[in-house]
């Protein structure tokens, strides 16, 4: 049946009496490891354990070739389980509790030692490091998790300085993720904490495998191409997405009209990231053939277009970050069992909160079909390298190699011409 389905088997155990991650007696390796040559040999793919204890605790492990009729077993680190809340199971060895540190003493003391060891080790996907992302990080890292990766392919400009906090005027040309990178390091409450670093798009291949090795994902892009992909991971890889964005709208006196920001989550149970209207298809493709990357295609766009209304403010980046932060701690912490925000939707010009009913994916879309699906849904996600990523690369490297050299040399030149 599985390899009529294309898929894979797992081998469910339970353990009534068990209250934590479960061990495995010599029956439970003997029907797993038994079984492991027959399932790959149909399947290709390696047989999977999972143990369920008495308390819903779950652990796992995986059995893999290593030579002809010779299967290993590779206890997996974590178990994902995802629906109305999350709940991450961890492997006490592999994925050891955080050390409580003295700057926590306040945070932990809003939810007590077990929340916060759930949350602190759970590998956060930071994608982009615009204004709302640095406030996101911020807050990660003062809250005391662990492991954050930070995706973003641009670099600081002088007009970022109003919205990034953790940026200054010597940072000017750097990659926006290095920058990061160093303030969060000095800012983190955790100990050990480790912030990796991909100057990268989510779009692009060692974008997409690093963002699949998290176990969610803050989204903080304002392009349709990289929410594509993050709506692609939430249903099929089953990593939860926590997302928003920002509109701003103003006159043709230039007085501020409407800024509106929004936050919601996207993961099975809940709509999709397009069935919100987080981005359209036809923008996604667009993108896709470089056509966002063209100064007369955006030109020729409507004035309040969403892809030319760029503008904001610390303030509204800051409330958006916040409300996302505040997703993902709902879906996890689930206090009084009330995981589910809804989608909401800000109005700063009235001060008014909307929040949507809670409802599915529209009957026509095509994600809730790719559920668990993983790298079978059959969907070609990623892609080239972003111009703009490139072009920052040019920059980056000409400061470079200018700063490197000897003032005298730097002057020589120019008096001659080079």
């Amino acid at each position: 049946m599985a390899a009529a389905e294309g898929a894979g088997l797992a081998l469910l155990h339970s353990h009534p009496m068990g209250r934590s991650w479960q061990g495995m007696s010599p029956d439970d390796i003997n029907a797993e490891q038994g079984n492991a040559g027959a399932v790959f040999g149909v399947t290709n793919r390696p047989f999977i354990g999972l143990t369920l204890a008495g308390n819903g605790a779950w652990s796992a492990r995986s059995w893999e070739r290593v030579a002809p009729r010779k299967y290993e077993r590779k206890w997996c680190a974590t178990v994902r389980v995802v629906g109305e809340r999350m709940k991450v199971h961890y492997f006490d060895h592999l994925a050891p509790p955080p050390r409580q540190t003295a700057e926590q003493v306040r945070t932990i003391s809003a939810w007590g030692d077990e929340c916060q060891a759930d949350l602190a080790r759970l590998r956060v996907g930071l994608i982009g490091a615009g204004s709302v992302g640095g406030v996101i990080a911020e807050a990660l890292a003062r809250t005391g998790f662990e492991d954050v990766l930070a995706l973003d392919f641009d670099i600081i400009e002088e007009h970022n300085l109003d919205r990034l906090q953790y940026a200054t005027r010597a940072d000017i040309g750097r990659p926006k993720v290095e920058v990061l990178a160093e303030h969060l390091t000095a800012r983190a409450t955790a100990s050990p904490f480790s912030v990796e670093t991909l100057q990268a798009a989510i779009y692009e291949e060692e974008g997409f495998r690093s963002a699949l090795d998290c176990d969610v994902l803050l989204s903080c892009v304002d392009r349709p191409w990289g929410r594509y992909v993050q709506n692609l991971i939430a249903y099929a890889h089953l990593i939860p997405v926590f997302d928003g964005g920002i509109a701003v709208r103003t006159n043709r006196s230039r007085k501020l009209v409407a800024a509106d920001w929004r936050a919601h989550t996207a993961t099975p149970t809940r709509p999709c990231l397009q069935c919100l209207g987080q981005y359209d298809p036809a923008d996604v493709q667009l993108e896709r053939q470089g056509f966002l990357d063209d100064p007369a295609y955006i030109s020729g766009l409507p004035k309040d277009h969403p892809l030319r209304t760029r503008e904001n403010v610390f303030g509204f980046a800051m409330a958006c970050g916040s409300n996302q932060f505040l997703q993902m701690l709902a879906y996890n912490l689930a206090p009084l069992d009330l995981s589910n925000s809804g989608a909401q939707l800000y109005h700063f010009v009235g001060s008014t909160l909307d929040t949507s009913p809670l409802k599915l994916c529209k009957p026509t879309c095509a994600f809730p079909g790719m559920i668990a699906l993983g790298d079978d849904c059959g969907v070609i996600a990623i892609g080239d390298a972003p111009p703009a990523r490139l072009r920052a690369e040019t920059t980056e490297s000409a400061a470079t190699r200018i700063d490197t050299r000897p003032w005298w040399l730097v002057a020589l030149l120019r008096l001659i011409g080079k």
